[in-house]
């Protein structure tokens, strides 16, 4: 059966959408281990309580492959530390799945990491939009003082792996505060270079 159109408002100061078929949150406690200060990141957590970071309303058609999953992501702003608040990042289960993000509201990045470690960051803004390859790992990062608000879609049959982040003990570098831009990089010392033969892996081409 066909499906019928269908039509999402996007609610800027609630950072939601119409129309959407999911929603879920992500509070502090959910990003415990993404921050190097962890001293800081409890300490947030006993003063602040466990406030939702960022959320998330999307659309969902079903899994088959041809069709498109889109939505809303509202992050708050606020730093642990050095950092900023940011998402747990993902690469997509099916890794040569693209993704789009079109800025809304607010200022934020999109961190991206090559499987052999490479990083790049696009910078978000109003009216941007950020093309995320395919093979790219990535996160977003709200370094402005209001939410962040970013429409996205994606393939439907992409999936997320999380997993690759922690197995590799977080991005090869963190986003941390800066003088001039506001923000720099910083190397995590912390990170696990992928193997070559998990780089080849990742690399295939999937159906």
């Amino acid at each position: 059966m066909i499906r019928e159109p269908v039509s999402s408002v996007v609610d800027l100061k609630r950072g939601a959408m119409s129309a959407n078929t999911g929603r879920y949150e992500k509070r502090l406690s959910d990003l415990n281990g993404l921050y190097a200060d962890e001293v800081a990141f409890q300490a947030a957590l006993a003063g602040l309580g466990d406030v939702v970071v960022y959320d998330v309303e999307d659309f969902r058609p079903g899994p088959h492959s041809g069709d498109l999953i889109y939505g809303v992501t509202r992050m708050s702003p606020g730093r642990i530390g050095e950092e900023f608040y940011l998402t747990r990042g993902h690469i997509h289960a099916k890794a040569d799945r693209p993704e789009i993000y079109y800025g809304q509201k607010g200022h934020g990045l999109m961190q991206l990491e090559s499987p052999e470690g490479e990083t790049r960051i696009v910078d978000i803004t109003p009216q941007t939009i950020c093309y995320v390859p395919p093979f790219w790992i990535h996160r977003s990062i709200n370094i402005g003082n209001e939410d962040l608000v970013m429409v996205f879609v994606y393939p439907s049959d992409s999936g997320q792996d999380y997993g690759i982040i922690e197995t590799s003990q977080g991005m090869r570098h963190r986003v941390v505060a800066g003088e001039a831009e506001g923000w720099q990089l910083a190397e995590n010392p912390a990170y696990r270079p992928r193997s070559a033969e998990a780089v080849r892996s990742l690399m295939k081409t999937y159906a």
